[in-house]
């Protein structure tokens, strides 16, 4: 793990909800920062407010109060292109289902996000070739994600994510939808490509078996980090 400034810097990070008459503060006041190649585990319940806290790290939504900063640069007083920018640039993700294109092979879905992003076809194919062979699945690269098990879909997604070499990883329940066995293969692959990448990660998890994994936890309760 890297010394130095902080990769991602939350200050008093808050999302409420309006609901009718009632207001639902998930987020109270968020305090965290995360190292360069950190693994951090964020733990909490159903319901604790993980994945509103990963929609605020993702600058997936607005309505936050409080400060995000993402490689030094602060999200908060971006324009829309701009947050749109410093995700693709520096953010990968990971959900709980793996949101391939269903009509598009292993490989392209992986090519996918680096061709947006400029990267030529060639190099992005080797790059996704490298990637996926490393989870497990150089004899899989041509085969769609119905033709893929639950675990090499979310392996695809794994290679995904780190496609265009992200700063900070962002993964919500990543294993949630996977068996035992299968889940604890996957997420030992996640984490050392994580590391071996070098890229930071926060991933949301309800599993203390899988958190203790990870360099560090955090518990996200009644709103705030304890």
């Amino acid at each position: 793990m890297n010394s130095g400034a902080p990769i991602v810097s939350l200050k008093g990070l808050k999302r409420a909800f309006q609901q009718g008459d009632t207001r639902i503060e998930v987020l109270r006041g968020v305090e965290l920062d995360i190292m360069p190649g950190e693994i951090v585990a964020l733990l909490g319940p159903s319901g604790s407010g993980k994945s509103t806290m990963l929609q605020a790290v993702g600058l997936l939504e607005g309505g936050f109060e409080g400060s995000i900063s993402i490689a030094g640069q602060r999200a908060e007083s971006m324009t829309s292109d701009e947050r749109t920018r410093l995700r693709r640039e520096h953010l990968g993700f990971v959900y709980q289902f793996h949101h391939l294109l269903p009509d598009f092979n292993a490989r392209e879905n992986v090519v996918m996000p680096q061709m947006i992003l400029g990267t030529s076809r060639e190099d992005a194919q080797a790059r996704a070739d490298a990637l996926l062979a490393s989870l497990g699945l150089g004899e899989r690269l041509t085969h769609r994600p119905s033709q893929l098990s639950g675990g090499e879909q979310q392996r695809v997604a794994v290679a995904r994510a780190l496609a265009n070499r992200p700063t900070l990883v962002l993964a919500d329940e990543p294993t949630g939808n996977l068996d035992e066995n299968t889940s604890d293969a996957v997420l030992e692959q996640f984490l050392a490509l994580v590391r071996g990448e070098g890229s930071a990660a926060l991933v949301a998890t309800h599993n203390e078996r899988l958190a203790a994994r990870m360099d560090r936890v955090v518990r996200l309760k009644d709103g705030v980090l304890v």
